[in-house]
């Protein structure tokens, strides 16, 4: 068992334009008892509108709309009990064959070591990408892990790799821009073959736009090296524009998949929508973040329930069981079941927990029931407090941590001033810890059941109740 807090502070999430406009658009269609023809055309002509707004290609949404009201004005809808909900259905339906149908997972079925190619344009992310790829299949696939850089062109490229790869605790094969790319690659592999490697990542070069040098370049690696995957990293928030040069990299290279990287400051999702059309190869994975463990497998059905504002939990889950201390909350638990209370070291402990397992706005957003908040309050929510909320705990001597309830006017002077923070700033973060408390004391009761049935899709219209933390 564990739990983490959800503090509603300023912040971002994955498409939330799109999921805003998108959800705004459908959910009048709930609960409706009978849809016409005419009606059907129209709703479908204002999904379109969200999608183009949302910078999905125009080719993609063509298609889209005309398989979803191929099926709407069929008896599916029209003769459905809950024509509405049987329209969201379908939408939700071809969103998902839209993106993939499934996650396409990694292919590694290779004698060692699996080569993994990675190409893109510059800018995109991808040498961090290689980072966190070889951190996720160090810690999620138990594999063994080289990387290198064939990267001879842009400045501190191949010290950038170097340092992430000792962060993260994999081997890096060194290279330098007097070597060839092609040679550099080629030993790299040679190299990981003694050392009995899983997997050789290659970082190559990229560019401001496509050009044939660069192109002559990556083929003559890709020749050498005979790649199990060709993954081409490419920036989401450049929308459509990702897809087209998704398209042309393909075109030269045959990529197995696609990693979208920044999806975390994509309001949009336009990319996300119309790679898997045009290019018709695989989204792998999307990057959520800056740091290395800012990666996670693309399923299109999760990503699908998270536009809808249905939530991700299985994917929340799955954060939890590997960032988790398991033991540190098993003695959490004892705690609270001893009736011994929750104090501020605990709370310190849950916005540790819930920094690492990716900040406020990743996990709100695979919190069912988001959509149903309103619109002020979701735009309120990001980790930038945590800092703060931390240094003030800190501020606390261990009496007032252990038992908050001293902390009266002297005492908040000196733990502001303390914190480099304010009265004002204290008081926010004693309300929020009340809250916890509160919430603690009935998960203590056995009340985290009804909790969990809440957040499988029971959540009251409005969002969560108490409106400031959330124990899970």
């Amino acid at each position: 068992m564990y739990s983490a807090t959800v503090l509603l502070t300023p912040g971002i999430m994955m498409f939330n334009s799109l999921s805003d406009k998108l959800t705004n658009t459908l959910r009048s269609l709930k609960g409706q008892g009978r849809l016409t023809e005419s009606n059907i055309k129209d709703i479908v002509r204002d999904v379109r509108r969200v999608l183009l707004e949302a910078d999905v290609a125009l080719s993609v949404v063509k298609s889209f709309t005309e398989k979803v009201t191929e099926r709407a004005i069929g008896s599916e809808v029209m003769k459905s009990l809950s024509p509405g909900e049987a329209f969201v259905r379908i939408v939700r339906d071809e969103m998902i064959q839209l993106m993939g149908g499934e996650n396409d997972s990694l292919n590694l079925a290779a004698q060692p070591p699996a080569v993994i190619l990675m190409a893109g344009l510059q800018g995109s992310g991808k040498t961090t990408t290689v980072a966190k790829l070889a951190r996720f299949l160090k810690e999620t696939e138990n594999k063994k892990v080289l990387v290198t850089s064939c990267d001879i062109y842009r400045p501190a490229a191949i010290e950038q790799l170097q340092t992430l790869a000792k962060e993260i605790g994999v081997e890096f094969f060194p290279s330098s821009n007097s070597k060839d790319p092609v040679s550099i690659a080629k030993d790299a592999i040679s190299l990981s073959k003694k050392l009995m490697i899983d997997v050789v990542i290659v970082d190559t070069a990229g560019r401001l736009h496509i050009d044939d040098a660069m192109m002559d370049e990556i083929k003559r690696i890709h020749k050498a090296i005979n790649p199990i995957e060709t993954l081409f990293v490419v920036d989401s928030m450049t929308g459509q524009d990702a897809a087209n040069t998704a398209k042309a990299f393909n075109e030269a290279l045959e990529l197995t998949g696609v990693v979208l990287t920044k999806t975390d400051g994509d309001a949009r999702g336009g990319a996300a929508l119309s790679v898997r059309e045009i290019t018709q190869r695989p989204i792998k994975f999307i990057g959520v973040g800056e740091k290395t463990d800012a990666l996670e497998p693309f399923y299109p059905d999760r990503i699908v329930s998270r536009i809808l504002g249905e939530g991700d939990l299985q994917s929340l889950l799955e954060i939890a069981e590997r960032k988790v201390d398991k033991e540190e909350a098993k003695q959490q638990v004892k705690k609270l079941k001893k009736g011994k209370g929750f104090d501020f070291e605990d709370f310190r402990k849950q916005l540790q927990q819930m920094k690492s397992m990716g900040g406020a706005s990743s996990m709100l957003e695979k919190i069912p029931g988001m959509s149903q908040m309103p619109s002020g309050l979701k735009s309120q929510v990001s980790d930038k407090s945590f800092v703060q909320f931390e240094a003030i705990i800190n501020s606390m001597t261990k009496k007032e941590r252990r038992f908050p309830a001293v902390i009266k006017g002297s005492r908040k002077r000196r733990i502001a001033q303390g914190s480099g923070t304010d009265i004002q700033a204290v008081n926010k973060l004693l309300k929020q810890f009340a809250q916890m408390q509160k919430m603690m004391k009935k998960f203590s009761k056995g009340g985290m059941s009804k909790m969990m049935r809440q957040l499988q899709g029971k959540m009251p219209p409005g969002g969560f109740p108490g409106g400031g933390g959330l124990p899970f």
